[in-house]
């Protein structure tokens, strides 16, 4: 080093610096990756019962506070906050309450739509978009507004999520008939059911929404006495049961058919099992 120029001392001064700087990089990164492999083991545990995850809440706040510009810690963050939120809509549901009124559930819902919303830009304003994890974004932001009682802004959402990723309308559009066909709006929901079915036929649920939102405008013939459901009502009910022959609305579906009078292929009931 004592041979060295005064330039080469200089430059090795400046190499050791981003040495130092660049390991210091990768020891955040492989954090943040440990923290992000962790968190979601813990809401995949957690998920079938609602369980409680704010460490993971706080873990993940961490981590967008440590690396900021990266979407896909701003997704993540949106899962821990709006499962968070799930868990407290637990306890709310569980008491009889509506969790409508309970302001705590409500704003982890409300800051995972924002956490999702800021994983969507940072992804989409990126050198090298990913249009799963876009339209994963959108999907969870959809998902979170419909536990706010939002519908028209859940579906919204879903259309983004459409337009990120296209190959996967099918599913979108799907969880967009689900949430329009429980908040009542039955026209909206047969309307997105048949875009969902249109995106990917062998989807059974969009079947299952369109024949419940088409069921509700029968009408009564007087004449024979029966009731007369609404053209691709039917048809609608019976793709369902082809295509989930034990699903979990296959007696139901089942029950509406011989209401109407209408054969059921009994061969459903057997499933397809091999």
């Amino acid at each position: 080093i004592n041979s060295m120029t005064p330039e080469q001392k200089k430059a090795l001064e400046e190499y050791k610096k981003n040495s130092a700087a660049a390991v210091d990089a990768n020891k955040k990164i492989a954090n943040l990756n440990a923290t992000l492999a962790a968190v979601r083991a813990d809401l995949k545990a957690a998920q079938p019962t609602a369980g409680d995850v704010s460490k993971d809440v706080s873990d993940m706040k961490a981590a967008v506070d440590a690396k900021p510009d990266e979407s896909i810690l701003w997704i993540s963050y949106g899962n821990t906050l709006e499962a968070q939120g799930d868990h407290l809509a637990k306890a709310d549901k569980d008491a009889h309450k509506p969790v409508s009124g309970d302001d705590d559930a409500m704003k982890n819902y409300n800051d995972a739509i924002d956490a999702y919303k800021k994983g969507a830009d940072l992804n989409a304003a990126s050198k090298k978009p990913v249009p799963g994890d876009q339209a994963a974004a959108w999907n969870g932001a959809g998902n979170a507004y419909a536990k706010q009682g939002k519908p028209s802004d859940a579906a919204a959402a879903f259309e983004n999520a459409v337009k990120a990723e296209p190959a996967n309308a099918g599913m979108f559009y799907g969880n967009e008939a689900a949430v329009l066909f429980n908040a009542g709006q039955t026209d909206a929901a047969a309307a997105a059911a048949d875009k969902a079915i249109a995106a990917d036929p062998n989807r059974p649920d969009p079947y299952f929404i369109k024949g419940q939102a088409l069921i509700a405008k029968s009408t009564f013939d007087s004449k024979t006495n029966k009731i007369v459901p609404p053209a691709g009502c039917v048809e609608a009910y019976q793709k369902y049961l082809q295509l989930a022959p034990d699903g979990a609305h296959a007696s139901a579906v089942q029950e509406v058919l011989a209401g109407l009078g209408e054969k059921v292929d009994t061969s459903y009931k057997a499933g397809r099992k091999k």
